[in-house]
This record gives structure tokens, sequence and C-alpha cells, in this order.
């Protein structure tokens, strides 16, 4: 695709973040005022239309703005053609707005993936499914949440580096090939995001955290998400694949400083 087309960030995320601190100070509740700018910094000049076949599912207040439970949805059915091929997560009121990018395959079939973000306070979680073309389409939702992106952590670095990577991948059974079957995803990791301070001495703590996973059905791409530090600790991804015959889900997480994380799992009937 055209570089003009391309997703927006460095400069312009930055200079989206420096206003919406502005803004968090002055309101609470979610801003619709904010979108405008985010649009701007991802996808500056570019039409976004807001669709029906894009949906959100998650609570209007989450407990925690450290784990917030979501659910993304793109129904191939109701979509008249439109075909998705890349879908940004989008928070407008956090310091970092893009939380993650999934990379769609046939092989997902209809596009559901339960997962878990942060938000740093009240906003609008926004999915924009861009399609084969470069036409781009958006579902939104206002979810209330506080104080999931910064704030104080305990910064035992010895503990959180050798606890990280540590994989769960399972598929459900019975297993009917050629049918969407749920498979889930679990990697230990603490997902610094850079904003937390160290509760001893107060000092920004250094981003830490998933950057990428990637799954395949014998050695063919099913899903790559590209992971951001708006994603909760511990990495959490329940989606649907149609596997064709017994073979093994595989997933190759890496990190913000390159080490790299494998697991695989056999799928029999």
């Amino acid at each position: 695709m055209n570089t003009k087309h391309t997703i927006k960030n460095g400069f312009f995320a930055l200079l989206a973040s420096g206003f919406l601190a502005l803004s968090m100070n002055a309101q609470a509740e979610a801003d619709p005022k904010l979108w405008p700018v985010v649009k701007e910094a991802f996808f500056a000049k570019r039409d976004i239309q807001e669709v029906e076949f894009l949906k959100i599912e998650a609570p209007r207040r989450a407990e925690s703005g450290a784990q917030v439970p979501v659910t993304f949805s793109y129904e191939k059915a109701g979509a008249n053609g439109v075909d998705i091929k890349k879908i940004y997560v989008l928070v407008d009121a956090n310091p970092i707005q893009l939380a993650s990018t999934y990379h769609l395959t046939d092989l997902l079939g209809n596009f559901q993936i339960a997962t878990r973000i942060r938000m740093e306070t009240d906003s609008y979680v926004r999915l924009i499914g861009e399609s084969a073309d470069g036409k781009l389409y958006m579902a939104k939702r206002e979810i209330r949440a506080a104080g999931g992106c910064g704030g104080t952590v305990e910064n035992d670095d010895t503990a959180v580096r050798a606890a990280a990577g540590k994989i769960k991948l399972n598929v459900e059974s019975p297993v009917k090939f050629g049918a969407p079957i749920p498979a889930t995803f679990n990697i230990r990791h603490v997902m610094r995001t850079g904003l937390q301070r160290d509760l001893v001495s107060q000092g920004f703590v250094p981003a830490f955290y998933i950057n990428k996973a990637t799954f395949t059905y014998n050695g063919k791409e099913v899903m790559t998400v590209d992971v951001n530090v708006g994603t909760s600790e511990d990495p959490y991804m329940k989606f649907n694949f149609i596997p064709d015959a017994p073979g093994k889900l595989e997933v190759v997480a890496t990190d913000n400083e390159g080490k790299t994380f494998t697991h695989q799992v056999d799928v029999k009937s």
C-alpha cells in the first residue's frame, strides 16, 4: 500500500498524546472531541465509515483499568463483500492510543477474539477495519475505566524476566475439521508501559512488552497480532480458526527487546 496510506505513529502520535493528556485532566468521562485528533494522527485525511459488521463487546464500566475484558468481531456475512484484512484497536484517551493491530487470514473465518486491554481513563474504544482495497470502517464503544497505563509498580527486574515468556496454548475438543474451533493463548509477561514509576525510586520503569504474536497452522499463517502496551499484563487471546486436517497450531511471540518465545499444540479429531 502507498506509504501515505499507512498508519501514522511517532511524531504525530506524540502530538496526539500531549493533547490527550491535557484533555484527560479537564474531563473524566469519555470525550468525543478527542477522536478528530486521534484520527488525524493515525488516518489523516482518510474517510472512515461506521458499520454494523464490526462489533465491540465490553462492560460499560470495567472493574480495573489494567484488565478491561473486550471481544472484537468481524461478521463477513453482514459485510456486503467488504474484505477486511487488518483491524486496529484504538483507545482515544490512552497516552498511547494504538493498543494492537490484527492481521487477518481466511483461516479465521468470521473473526472473533476475546482479549484484555488497558485503559487510563474513561474513553471510546474503536475498532478500525481496513479492507483489501484500503477503505476504512469503524465500530466504537464507550467504556468507563481508570488507572491502567500508569501508576507505581514493584520493579523486581530479575523475577519479572524469569517469568516472562511462559506460554499456554490450547485448542478445544472435539475438533471438526473444516469448521471453526476455539483456541486460547496466554503468555506470562509483565507488559510494562514505560509510563509506570518504580515504587521505591519513583523513576519511570522502562517499557518491556510483547510486541508481536504470529499463529500458524501446519505452516500457514492464521493471524499475526502487533501487540502494544495497551494490551494488559499476561496477554490473553481466545479466537476461532478453521483447521482443514490434523496438524499443529504454533505461536511465535517476540518482545521489544528481541527475545522470542514459541509453543505448539497438536490438533487431532
